[in-house]
């Protein structure tokens, strides 16, 4: 089947106001690139300060947030804007929450991580209290975003090829299985932590650390991944078993570092 079959640009946007579009996209973009900047310089704080990479209280926490929220958010825009059968107002309010909230998230962990203390699950005092509860509500703010996006991204997009709705479809579904380990790993520390046990809330918190980044990363990768497909001269079926065994690989990477992280509470 011939790939000119499957526009994959312009037929997946819904009609809006180019104008008004492209000037929320790229606000959001400076907003993605300020926070990968943010990650990067304190990979060099981490670099000159030294101290501990894992733990509460480390510069691990500002960087990879920095550079993670900085990745997620501009691959959302880029599938949000390109892909998904949103009305425009309604898309470029998700996006401008999610930038927001992002900028929330990374401020409110590089703030404690100058502060020195533990930016989760700390009920130690009034500020961190705030703190973690701002955390908490940003998280549940951008699980609600997130969410919504992927509705459009499995309700489908007219005229989108094979292959890129499943990288999309597949991508979220990484997503969501990503932010309810983030979730989980919230909830675990808070409740240690409202019981007396704030210590090791600290160290229990983070035991699904390595699902919560497979699922980030899908939605990075499986739809670039689909995208850049579109320019090969494979046929549609064969693109489509490719993003097939990508998402795949997703998945039993993400089955065995749950297992993994099970094994080891």
């Amino acid at each position: 089947m011939s790939s000119t079959a499957f526009p994959f640009r312009d037929t997946a946007q819904p009609a809006s106001s180019p104008r008004r579009a492209s000037r929320a996209a790229r606000a959001c973009y400076a907003v993605s690139a300020l926070l990968f900047a943010s990650g990067v310089a304190h990979l060099l704080v981490f670099a000159v300060d030294g101290g501990p990479w894992d733990g509460p209280v480390s510069w691990r926490k500002p960087a990879t947030f920095g550079l993670a929220f900085g990745l997620t958010l501009a691959a959302v825009i880029w599938i949000a804007t390109r892909y998904l059968n949103l009305p425009t107002r309604k898309r470029d309010a998700l996006l401008a929450v999610f930038a927001a909230d992002s900028v929330l998230e990374v401020a409110g962990i590089t703030v404690q991580a100058w502060r020195q203390v533990p930016s989760h699950v700390n009920m130690q005092g009034a500020v961190n209290t705030a703190i973690s509860m701002m955390l908490a509500v940003g998280g549940g703010v951008l699980v609600a975003v997130l969410v919504t996006m992927a509705v459009a991204a499995f309700r489908g997009t007219p005229g989108l090829t094979p292959s890129m709705a499943l990288s999309l479809r597949a991508g979220f579904a990484g997503l969501l299985v990503g932010l309810a380990a983030g979730a989980g790993m919230i909830a675990r520390g808070a409740i240690l932590a409202r019981t007396g046990h704030q210590q090791e809330a600290y160290s229990a918190d983070g035991f699904l650390k390595p699902l919560h980044a497979v699922g980030l990363n899908a939605i990075i990768v499986l739809p670039l991944l689909g995208w850049l497909l579109s320019f090969s001269r494979w046929d549609e079926r064969r693109r489509t078993r490719i993003v097939a065994y990508a998402a795949a690989a997703f998945l039993v990477a993400g089955i065995g570092t749950l297992i993994l992280s099970l094994t080891q509470l």
